[in-house]
């Protein structure tokens, strides 16, 4: 491979838009284990949030597909390749940030709902510290009549 090509070859998979309109490999050979990665991205993608016993997997996945990134960005830019062999490596690497792209976002998902539960449960802390604090709820009976005595 010439090297402008390697360079052209290199820059594509570095673009920020790379991944748009590129398709998640229907099967990938990471660390030498054959993998159904869109498969797997899917299931994953399919469920509102990650299942507490799930995580542990998919954070591995992730590391191990950056992990294959990496090797094949190298072997790109250091190995002795043809362009043929350059193009499959480029497009394996774009599928792999698509495939990583979307597992990040399914992480981050998780992150925005835990911090609104926390500022909702925060906020409800709040008004009822306020409440007690201001007269309005009885610490013991709830009924809003805190520090008013019989008539």
């Amino acid at each position: 491979m010439q090297e402008f090509e390697r360079k052209q070859l290199l820059e594509r998979i570095e673009r920020d838009g790379a991944t748009i309109g590129a398709e998640i490999p229907d099967e990938i050979t990471v660390q030498g284990e054959e993998i159904d990665l869109r498969s797997f991205v899917f299931e994953i993608k399919r469920r509102d949030t990650v299942p507490p016993g799930e995580r542990e997997r998919v954070e591995t996945a992730k590391k191990n597909l950056r992990r294959e990134r990496r090797e094949r960005r190298d072997l790109l830019e250091e190995g002795a390749v043809s362009y043929e062999r350059g193009q499959e490596l480029a497009t394996a690497i774009i599928g792999i940030d698509r495939a990583l792209n979307a597992l990040e976002q399914l992480g981050a998902a998780n992150i925005e709902q835990e911090a609104q539960a926390q500022e909702a449960a925060d906020k409800k802390r709040w008004m009822k510290f306020l409440r007690k604090a201001l007269g309005h709820e009885d610490a013991d009976s709830g009924t809003g009549r805190a520090g008013r005595g019989r008539r």
